[in-house]
């Protein structure tokens, strides 16, 4: 709030004992400290515009700190002539704080309608080109939060076709935005109509048709925003289902595949969950599975699908890998006290020990960690945590941690935890 008058542009001054008596009424009067800013000596540099400009703004910025709402918006009516202000440089800086201050004061009003948001939306929105295209996709985001989806739509609609001269070019990518979003509204249509269908027994001829025209207006546009290299996670899942709603099963695994393993994507853990998912779903095999979650565990090896995959590599056999991907998760802190992960630890030791060399399998599972696991879960202050809190996963972990750490003398191990 205190930066309001730098990014403004209106004229500053140094503090000076002739403008301190207006300054100190007001502090004294305030509940909440505030900068202790000239307002009413002007300079020559200072035009009557800006001077009215500048006091406005601090009536406004005492009545927000104050939360006095009425009274900002109000002097908000007033401060919107600096829109007018044609100094060069400060159009766009003038533009963002208006939005920033009325949103606000709006968001706080008792009495706040939705045409005053629309009012000023529309005012920022039509006061220049340079931001257009953003205010329309915030204007959308407010109008989809309070549940009109269908004119957030609209305003997607108008904002998709609008053209200025290099203004275009420069504002590409929002114009890419506004089209994936406008393409998540249709989806959001096109739920709202297949819930509506299938609460009826027949859903008549018309209403399927209308279903269907939204999936193809949300198709068209996000086939070509998904060949741009990004994270697109809301839009993909809308779209992949709407592909099984319609049973298109290859388009929809093609492009999972592309969004997960192309490498002109960047790296992104959610986009592998996404075809493990789809691949679960449909019954694909194992081995499909495996590969998947084993490129995801690379990426973030305490995920919670992380259990699925030592199951799964379990089933089939790969022990030594299920010891490794479990003390990858054991790592991490968010896995430290969970006890069937401990258990799945214990049972994958004890298939084991079933095998010749079994020891050489632990001993390298462990090796880089037996100078700080010791630290991680087998502390006195851990055998007293777990003794109290969990006694089931405290009797699972201490003779585990004699087979980990063979070469240790553990104080978890020892009884009652002392030393």
């Amino acid at each position: 709030m205190d930066d309001l008058e730098f990014e403004l542009g209106l004229p500053q001054e140094p503090e000076s004992d002739t403008c301190s008596v207006f300054s100190s009424a007001s502090a004294k009067k305030a509940k909440l400290p505030l900068p202790n800013i000239p307002m009413l000596n002007t300079t020559r540099f200072e035009s009557g515009f800006h001077e009215s400009t500048r006091l406005c703004l601090e009536r406004i910025r005492e009545a927000m700190l104050h939360h006095r709402w009425e009274e900002a918006a109000e002097e908000m009516v007033y401060f919107l002539q600096i829109l007018e202000d044609t100094t060069k440089g400060q159009e766009v800086h003038q533009k963002e704080v208006i939005w920033r201050m009325g949103i606000e004061i709006l968001h706080h009003h008792p009495d706040s309608k939705l045409e005053d948001y629309n009012n000023i939306y529309e005012r920022i929105k039509h006061s220049g080109v340079k931001q257009y295209l953003q205010r329309c996709l915030e204007h959308s985001f407010h109008l989809l939060l309070v549940g009109h989806i269908q004119e957030a739509k609209n305003i997607l609609s108008v904002a998709e076709s609008w053209r200025h001269g290099k203004e275009t070019a420069v504002q590409s990518k929002s114009v890419k935005l506004i089209q994936a979003y406008r393409s998540l509204l249709d989806y959001m249509i096109w739920c709202e109509k297949k819930e509506a269908c299938s609460s009826r027994d027949f859903g008549n001829i018309e209403e399927h048709q209308s279903m269907h025209n939204y999936f193809r207006q949300a198709s068209v546009n996000l086939k070509e925003i998904f060949k741009n290299p990004g994270v697109w996670d809301p839009f993909i899942l809308g779209y992949i289902e709407m592909l099984e709603f319609y049973e298109d099963y290859e388009e929809a695994k093609r492009l999972l595949n592309d969004y997960a393993y192309d490498n002109a994507f960047p790296p992104n853990p959610n986009a592998h969950v996404y075809l493990y998912q789809y691949l679960k779903r449909h019954n694909h095999p194992a081995k499909n599975l495996i590969q998947v979650l084993k490129i995801l565990h690379s990426l973030v090896p305490s995920h919670a699908l992380m259990t699925e995959y030592c199951s799964l590599l379990l089933e089939s056999g790969k022990t030594t890998k299920a010891l490794a991907v479990t003390l990858d998760m054991l790592d991490y802190a968010c896995w430290r006290n969970d006890v069937n992960t401990w258990k799945t630890l214990k049972s994958i030791i004890e298939r084991l020990q079933s095998e010749e060399g079994w020891e050489v399998a632990v001993s390298e599972g462990m090796s880089g960690r037996r100078d700080w696991w010791p630290a991680l879960h087998f502390t006195k202050v851990h055998a007293a945590h777990d003794e109290r809190e969990n006694p089931e996963l405290r009797r699972i972990k201490a003779p585990l941690a004699k087979i980990l750490c063979p070469d240790l003398t553990l104080r978890y191990c020892q009884e009652g935890g002392a030393t």
